[in-house]
């Protein structure tokens, strides 16, 4: 049953996507905050953006130095993503109180922080004020990727080199597995095509629903799954 969603709670309802934790240098000073409004803008050329609140300490960091960088965590540094957000660089030293090791960027000169699976190093080019937040515009100038991460997707194959996606509050979540859509045959076959790929589709997920009965069966005679034996 389909139940209302609050206005300011329809932003989760396209949450998902990776977490960043944005890091910034101005006059000597690093600062890192998490920020979850992070979007691509623009293929070529490639301009990503992110919003942020402009009271915020990294807001003023950025506005002055024109860069910054987005740096892609995985879950080894969950609890560091959720306590980052909890404190301001205008109060304290994160790095300092984090002990969080950096790397040196390429083309910019915020720091990277060492441990995520992918960074991306942006030139400020642009801003837009959009309600209680700036969407500050990025032009990538560098970008970098674990191998065992990403390599033209995500690969998903191991839980430690999944990017952390952010789903509100302090509740954070993975992607499952990777799947792969039929490519488009021409026009005249379209139908057929897509005809064949429901029904392969739907031959699958029988499959699958026969397995779990078949293990729910066996469980309930007190015999070990199928497989399992």
């Amino acid at each position: 049953m389909r139940h209302p969603v609050a206005e300011t709670d329809a932003r989760r309802l396209l949450s998902g996507g990776p977490v960043t934790l944005v890091t910034s240098r101005w006059h000597g000073k690093d600062n890192v905050m998490p920020a979850a409004f992070v979007t691509p803008l623009s293929i070529e050329p490639p301009l990503v953006g992110v919003a942020i609140g402009p009271s915020r300490h990294s807001y003023d960091m950025i506005r002055n130095s024109e860069q910054f960088a987005l740096n892609i965590p995985s879950r080894r540094l969950l609890h560091h993503v959720q306590y980052l957000g909890s404190v301001s660089g205008r109060d304290v030293d994160k790095f300092e109180l984090t002990k969080l090791p950096t790397l040196k960027a390429l083309r910019v000169d915020a720091p990277l922080i060492e441990g995520c699976v992918a960074y991306i190093e942006c030139g400020l080019v642009d801003t837009l004020r959009t309600g209680d937040h700036v969407l500050l515009v990025g032009q990538v100038l560098a970008a970098s990727a674990d191998a065992e991460a990403f390599d033209e997707t995500w690969l998903l194959e191991d839980d430690d080199e999944k990017p952390l996606h952010y789903l509100g509050v302090n509740r954070y979540a993975l992607l499952g597995q990777r799947i792969e859509a039929r490519i488009p045959k021409p026009e005249e076959e379209a139908e057929k095509s897509l005809e064949e790929a429901f029904e392969e589709q739907m031959e699958m997920a029988k499959e699958e629903e026969e397995k779990g009965a078949e293990k729910k069966r066996r469980r309930a005679q007190g015999g070990p799954p199928a497989g399992d034996a």
